[in-house]
């Protein structure tokens, strides 16, 4: 899928030196919104989310004049913003030397306490199973329950078979169904 007329303006617009920084700036205001919800739901606390969409917006910068626009370009934005968040958690995992089930637990207590993530019963207890998921079928899950993310879009974002995704969200859906009928 090309990039559409709008984001190839902006394309065109950030590699002229005299436009770089105001295109840059449509880029964030258009893509931080999605991105910060696509990071949120991934690592759950605000000040996390926020450092990482940091890392991506750096990370764009970086290589958006080597964008070769053969995808849209939220999907190119997306593959960094979810290759930073896995970066992010397997270095808390490696800072931490406490067992996964205390990870789990601190997850658990985040969400709690978050009121963004305070909705209902049912948001809450939906939030703490995602959490419980293996990360690539916390992403896989994200990306097409919050996101609605094609399984194709997600292919070229996460360099998976259509066929592997469709499996991982399957079992991330009835993992999550399990944990909300057993808790």
């Amino acid at each position: 899928m090309a990039v559409t007329t709008q984001d190839s303006e902006l394309l065109i617009q950030f590699r002229d030196p005299a436009t770089k920084e105001k295109a840059y700036t449509s880029i964030i205001r258009k893509y931080q919104e999605r991105l910060y919800w696509h990071i949120r739901r991934m690592v759950v606390e605000h000040e996390d989310a926020n450092d990482v969409l940091q890392n991506v917006f750096i990370r764009v910068w970086n290589g958006l004049e080597n964008f070769r626009e053969d995808s849209q370009l939220y999907t190119w934005l997306y593959r960094i913003a979810t290759n930073e968040c896995l970066t992010f958690l397997e270095q808390q995992k490696r800072k931490s030397a406490v067992s996964l089930s205390d990870i789990e637990s601190g997850l658990e207590n985040k969400v709690r306490a978050d009121r963004h993530f305070d909705a209902n019963k049912l948001e809450w207890k939906l939030q703490l199973a995602i959490q419980q998921l293996p990360e690539k079928q916390r992403v896989v899950f994200s990306l097409r329950y919050y996101d609605e993310m094609p399984y194709e879009e997600m292919s070229r974002v996460l360099e998976t078979s259509e066929g592997a995704l469709k499996a991982s969200y399957h079992h991330a859906v009835k993992k999550i169904e399990d944990y909300i009928l057993n808790h």
